[in-house]
């Protein structure tokens, strides 16, 4: 990453700073006293609790100065009216210095995943920088550009939301040279209203797409279709279905813990194959090699990078552990996610035991989902148990699915729907561990593993 003096940051963001400390410079920002690292930038962000107040521990952990909103005594600081604004406008400029090129992804579901395997896909042929874990908001994004080194050729950045106008604040910052969609779904409803209102939310992205960008899109999807002939530049397609896409997955091939499939365009036909289960994850795969073809990276590297991939830690890592079978999927859910978990599950032999948590923020939508999930988990597993005040809806969906009600049940108690979980699994049992990322579904899936409590 690149030192940054106050005074060009001050200036980049319209804020003040002392000549004394103007040539003072940071590496990267931390909004987290408790894990800033020496040099970094200290953000005083104002939310349930005020960053202002941990300025002092901040400063005793190497702190190199603090981005803030009011005067913090003899410290190194530069002072704006908003930092969570300042922040984004120091990244952004920062992005435009640096000169790379940008990818930005978002979607309902698989996000992270789609950014792993773009960057995986790229990252022999470039100097490639991604953001990491979940920080793909106004803060997290911001931050992980200015962590990214000065060489970066391409950035591959995860942009999420929940509200209207979150996507076109990171969209702005970010500037993407290429724009992928991965679907439009039912997550974060609650907040926008309708699938019509997520897509309008999502598509926010191409609003900060640099002169000549490009959109690859998901032609999968009913509502990312309806927006070739309207959006705001040519959208490129893949999929799977709709034989309109210019990037398609055909001869799809699950099994042995594998996925095979080719990839099939007007002048090209290669074979892909993913250390992973699951039909959805070719559309991952896809987004991945559409990008990787735009950045001119040959098919037969695209195949080598997709081979070797391997995915984000809590999201479907599969391993044997006690005599069990454990698919951990613990990082996040919704009605999309939680149908490819399940139909992942039902794929397996032996007896296949759902552990499902509550899908959280899908507002009105909230019971019709939970029941739908219940009728999915009754056709793929043998046995369901819920944790979380919605799961009774899901069972009722699973018993109305035709599963006998004591191989279905709701619990609100961590500690009982553990305990019940080791009175009924046996060896060779198949244990999916799915939930939205609030319900700690991995506290669950460790306390079951660990019989000494």
């Amino acid at each position: 990453m690149a030192e940054i003096t106050l005074r060009q940051a001050a200036q980049w963001c319209g804020g003040r700073v002392e000549e004394k400390y103007a040539d003072i410079k940071f590496l990267g920002a931390n909004n987290d006293s408790r894990t800033i690292k020496p040099g970094q930038l200290f953000l005083a962000l104002r939310g349930e609790r005020d960053g202002h107040d941990f300025i002092p521990m901040a400063m005793e952990k190497g702190a190199a100065a603090v981005l803030c909103s009011r005067s913090c005594g003899d410290v190194p600081a530069i002072i704006v009216e908003d930092t969570r604004i300042a922040l984004g406008l120091i990244a952004k400029h920062e992005c435009a210095r640096i000169g790379m090129k940008v990818v930005g992804v978002t979607g309902s579901v698989g996000k992270s995943t789609t950014k792993e395997m773009i960057s995986c896909v790229l990252e022999e042929s470039f100097r490639v920088a991604k953001t990491p874990a979940n920080h793909n908001n106004d803060i997290g994004m911001p931050m992980a550009i200015l962590s990214m080194p000065e060489d970066t050729q391409v950035a591959v950045l995860e942009m999420g939301m929940n509200h209207f106008r979150e996507i076109a604040y990171l969209s702005d910052i970010a500037k993407p040279d290429v724009a992928v969609i991965i679907n439009v779904g039912t997550a974060h409803i609650e907040y926008l209203g309708s699938r019509e209102g997520i897509l309008q939310a999502k598509m926010e992205i191409l609003e900060g797409l640099k002169p000549g960008g490009k959109a690859i899109l998901n032609g999968d999807d009913d509502m990312l279709w309806s927006r070739r002939n309207n959006a705001p530049v040519k959208p490129e397609y893949f999929g799977c279905e709709n034989t309109g896409c210019r990037i398609r997955g055909e001869e799809i091939v699950m099994g042995g813990g594998m996925l095979h499939f080719r990839v099939v365009t007007e002048n090209r036909n290669f074979p892909v194959e993913l250390n992973v289960e699951g039909r959805h994850y070719v559309l991952d795969a896809l987004s991945a090699v559409s990008v990787g073809l735009a950045f001119g990276v040959a098919p037969e590297q695209i195949c080598k990078r997709l081979a070797g991939f391997r995915n984000m830690a809590g999201r479907q890592e599969i391993f044997e552990k006690n005599g069990f079978t454990i698919i951990k999927d613990c990082y996040n859910a919704g009605p999309e996610s939680m149908a490819a978990a399940l139909e992942v599950l039902g794929s397996k032999t032996g007896r296949r035991v759902a552990v499902l948590g509550d899908m959280l923020e899908l507002g009105p939508r909230t019971q019709a989902e939970h029941y739908r999930v219940g009728r999915i988990a009754a056709e793929k597993a043998d046995l369901v148990l819920t944790y979380g005040p919605n799961g009774s809806r899901v069972i009722s969906g699973a018993i109305t699915g035709g599963m006998p009600d004591t191989k279905a049940m709701a619990f609100e108690d961590r500690e009982k729907l553990v305990a019940a979980l080791r009175r009924m699994a046996k060896p060779g049992d198949v244990i999916l561990f799915k939930g939205s990322r609030g319900m700690r579904m991995e506290l669950i899936l460790e306390a079951f593993l660990n019989k000494e409590t």
